[in-house]
């Protein structure tokens, strides 16, 4: 678990019992490491819709708890695949509201149409083929994603091709499922009593391959550090480490399939069926 400070004070006259915590970090990484926020990132609830999405095998990833007390937090345009790489690439993320979140306190804003885009590499990370070496050479490369500023961040660049980005308003407890590679940003908060508290995770087919483990590896496969959170898998997976429980295909009911055969007028039909 890792976390992004800005360590400042905590306000004395604050009632918020983790107002301490708040009060050093802007959003925490891998929260569910701990318990309660695995019961988070595995709820049947959000797994249900995953699943619909992107299923029905899927890794659990990643979490990531978003604090953004006031005159803090912000994120500049950014492509979630760009740093979580999956092949082939069926990364989607969950963004769980925890309270109200509208323009003041730092609601996202997405553009429209831009999960069509292809993953925009910054300068150094490269685009992360696979067997295609150079394959995307044409495709140039981006400076200074996720930073605040759009006069730096050359991402803001192809946004502008795009019609005006939406604020996605939220009520405590609404979900956000968007594509990864869907631009999106979110600015400080400008409010001075109000935090900007969200839950993030991230979710792949569990048939993908995946080089990255939160931990800084990328390499031949860190499949084994994922969660398999729904139906079954060939790769390595993990079990979730405090019992949350799941849902995954057993083996006997995952051979189950139904062979099929062709018909003379194009349809398919079950094999030891006869024509007539």
């Amino acid at each position: 678990m890792k976390v992004q400070s800005f360590d400042t004070k905590p306000d004395p006259n604050s009632r918020d019992p983790l107002k301490e915590e708040f009060a050093k970090a802007t959003r925490i990484h891998m929260l569910s490491r701990i318990a309660a926020a695995e019961r988070g990132m595995l709820n049947p609830r959000i797994l249900d819709v995953t699943e619909a999405l992107i299923g029905p095998d899927v890794y659990a990833l990643q979490s990531m708890m978003f604090l953004n007390p006031p005159g803090k937090g912000g994120q500049g345009w950014h492509q979630d695949s760009c740093y979580i790489k999956t092949h082939p690439d069926t990364l989607m993320g969950a963004w769980i509201a925890l309270e109200e979140v509208d323009e003041e306190n730092g609601c996202l804003w997405v553009v429209s149409g831009s999960n069509h885009e292809p993953v925009y590499p910054p300068d150094g990370i490269g685009g992360g083929n696979v067997h295609a070496l150079d394959a995307f050479g044409d495709l140039h490369a981006v400076q200074n994603v996720s930073n605040i500023d759009d006069e730096v961040n050359t991402l803001s660049k192809v946004v502008a091709k795009y019609p005006p980005a939406i604020p996605v308003k939220m009520s405590a407890g609404d979900v956000l499922f968007f594509h990864s590679h869907l631009f999106h940003r979110s600015y400080p908060n400008r409010t001075t009593d109000r935090y900007r508290r969200s839950y993030v995770c991230h979710y792949c087919n569990a048939r993908s391959w995946v080089p990255w483990d939160h931990d800084g590896y990328e390499g031949d496969s860190g499949n084994y550090r994922q969660i398999l959170a729904r139906g079954s898998t060939s790769q390595p997976y993990a079990e979730p480490a405090f019992g949350t429980e799941v849902y995954l295909t057993d083996t006997d009911e995952a051979g189950e399939s139904v062979t099929m055969m062709g018909m003379d007028n194009g349809m398919m039909m079950p094999m030891g069926m006869k024509k007539e």
